[in-house]
């Protein structure tokens, strides 16, 4: 079995859905993934809190945000385990952006 590391940025510009969203993808991290969060930036147009849900528990929930700034959410890396999602929501539906960077381990299976 071989492992694979990438380093990776994700963003999501100008949601305003006020829905949960799933910035690494429906089905980051596979089963045979675990992904190490390494930085979360938001910033809003309004004064949002955020919510970070990893595997249906709550991990973060930040204090409002102040408009038109830019906060890091966390202060050590979060270890997301494979087929667990992973979700970012706002509580408002202002513009809210939302940047993510991460390592990505993948277990590849080779014969």
């Amino acid at each position: 079995m071989a492992v694979v590391n990438q380093y990776k940025f994700k963003g999501i510009e100008n949601s305003t859905s006020g829905s949960a969203l799933t910035p690494l993808g429906a089905n980051i991290p596979a089963v045979n993934e675990t992904v190490v969060i390494k930085s979360i930036l938001v910033t809003s147009a309004g004064t949002p809190t955020v919510t970070i849900t990893n595997n249906g528990i709550t991990t973060i929930k930040s204090a409002q945000l102040t408009a038109n700034k830019t906060a890091e959410l966390l202060t050590q890396p979060l270890i997301i385990e494979g087929g667990a999602p992973f979700t970012v929501q706002s509580s408002t539906t202002d513009s809210f952006d939302v940047a993510i960077s991460y390592l990505n381990i993948k277990k590849e299976v080779t014969t």
